[in-house]
């Protein structure tokens, strides 16, 4: 960070190269390009109308004025020179409003007004890149949170040929990985590192309450493709449960961006389902995970986080809609969500449909990103009064070991159509896996105990926040529970 401080009038101003603005208490200006201004000199020119002094982190103090002169500058260690010469970025001129009368002091700026609601704004996934480009994003820190819950199992019956939503028992990728290798693909260039913090969350070992990581000791994916080829892995090793909360990987997230410095993060968040709501949730009130999950994001707009969550599967996706569009109290509108089944079942190309994807998926980034500029979220951070650690993968250790980080696997995008699907098979299937120990079809864990209207069973703890039947997919009018 460098502090550019006018002499005649003591006025602080804060340029960061990393940010790529120049800050003062009035304004934000962003500079497009300034950190490579500072890295190649001779290529930009700047000129500043105020005489400054420039100090760094490093307590070097160097004079810059008006006229054309050479200096030198320290930041993070690296030596930068360069000169200022004729008018090309320029501070805006003061404001031309009388000052406020000294007997009334002028309100605080708010600031997250303006971005309480961010619209969508762009028409083309070119418009996009460009606009991140612009806006001086040089790394996009992409998280991803893959959901694990029981529901993944019929949630496909009919977007994806009455198969699990994680069914990996062929060569083409299933909603999660295609989602996931989209977005992966179109962020890469934003991607430094090319590290990807991966969490599940709703399996057996976490339902609502924990996550755990795709590696042991909260390891990261080396890639997209990383993560396709260990989600394959750890897949054939969980079991689905439940309830569903994004709460756990949002707060997870948010561990990683303070645990960075503040650094902007893009948490993409892919589910089958929205939130558990119980049946006797009462209209206009929310369920204990729904609750937690709001909570969740607006603590995360007090950083430079980005969440987009991604709906795979039949749905119902109206309660993810009112999330995207009415969650109170944020320093800025930094949620998004996207029908992912909706986008990919149009009658269009698959090249069509995957920028059309993409595009829903990351066109309010620029914006987000703009606002956690100008209200100085970037390198900040909230204080959180405990991080989160994640669990272990629920595989077994000498399967971990033995896994080859370089292994890519060559799959090929499904079509999502839509179309008839035995049900029968479908019930069948999800009962035969079930019924050997009478398991709860959704945690897997307790002892079928509630009997539902259709004649299917449940445990009493799951079959209570259910509005349809796991089996049959029967609106639930009726619970009766067994002794």
């Amino acid at each position: 960070m460098v502090t550019l401080q006018r002499i005649h009038s003591i006025h602080p101003l804060n340029l960061s190269t990393n940010h790529s603005c120049v800050r003062d208490n009035t304004s934000d200006v962003p500079i497009p390009g300034f950190h490579r201004f500072l890295r190649q000199p001779d290529r930009y020119k700047l000129n500043f109308c105020f005489r400054f002094i420039c100090k760094t982190t490093n307590s070097n103090v160097f004079v810059i004025t008006n006229i054309a002169e050479a200096f030198s500058i320290s930041l993070l260690g690296n030596q930068y020179s360069g000169y200022l010469s004729q008018p090309y970025f320029a501070l805006p001129p003061p404001a031309t409003a009388p000052p406020a009368s000294p007997t009334r002091p002028q309100k605080k700026k708010k600031l997250d007004k303006r971005y309480s609601k961010i619209d969508d704004s762009y028409t083309s996934l070119e418009q996009v890149t460009e606009a991140l480009t612009l806006a001086g994003l040089e790394s996009s820190n992409l998280i991803v949170g893959i959901d694990f819950t029981k529901s993944n199992e019929w949630t496909g019956s009919k977007s994806f040929y009455g198969k699990s939503l994680h069914h990996t028992a062929d060569h083409s990728l299933n909603p999660y990985e295609h989602a996931i290798s989209i977005i992966g693909k179109t962020l890469a260039a934003f991607d430094e590192d090319n590290l990807i913090p991966c969490y599940g969350f709703g399996d057996a070992t976490t339902h609502d309450q924990d996550v755990f990581s795709f590696y042991p000791e909260d390891g990261f994916c080396n890639g997209f493709e990383d993560v396709l080829s260990r989600y394959r892995e750890i897949i054939t090793h969980l079991k689905l449960s439940g309830p569903t909360s994004f709460a756990p990987v949002i707060e997870q997230a948010l561990t990683i961006v303070e645990q960075s410095g503040g650094q902007y993060h893009v948490l993409l968040i892919i589910a089958d389902g929205q939130v558990t709501r119980s049946v006797d949730t009462e209209s206009g009130q929310l369920s204990l995970q729904e609750q937690k999950t709001v909570d969740a994001i607006v603590k995360a707009s007090k950083l430079p986080l980005s969440i987009v969550l991604v709906g795979v599967g039949d749905g119902p996706w109206d309660m993810m809609k009112e999330f995207d569009d009415n969650i109170p109290a944020r320093d800025f509108d930094n949620f998004q969500f996207v029908n992912f089944t909706e986008i990919m079942s149009k009658n269009t190309s698959s090249i069509r449909k995957e920028t059309d994807f993409a595009l829903s998926a990351l066109m309010e980034i620029p914006s987000q990103y703009k606002a956690t500029i100008e209200l100085n979220l970037l390198g900040s951070r909230v204080g959180m009064s405990s991080w989160r650690a994640a669990l272990p993968p629920p595989i077994p250790q000498a399967s971990s070991s033995s896994y080859n980080t370089s292994k890519a696997l060559e799959l090929v995008p499904f079509s999502c159509v839509y179309g008839q699907t035995s049900q029968l098979l479908i019930s069948e299937s999800i009962s035969r896996s079930t019924n050997d120990k009478n398991l709860c079809p959704i945690c897997l864990t307790n002892t079928n105990d509630m009997a539902l209207g259709c004649g299917h069973q449940t445990c009493h703890e799951c079959g209570e926040t259910l509005q349809l039947c796991p089996i049959c997919r029967d609106l639930i009018q009726t619970r009766i529970k067994l002794h």
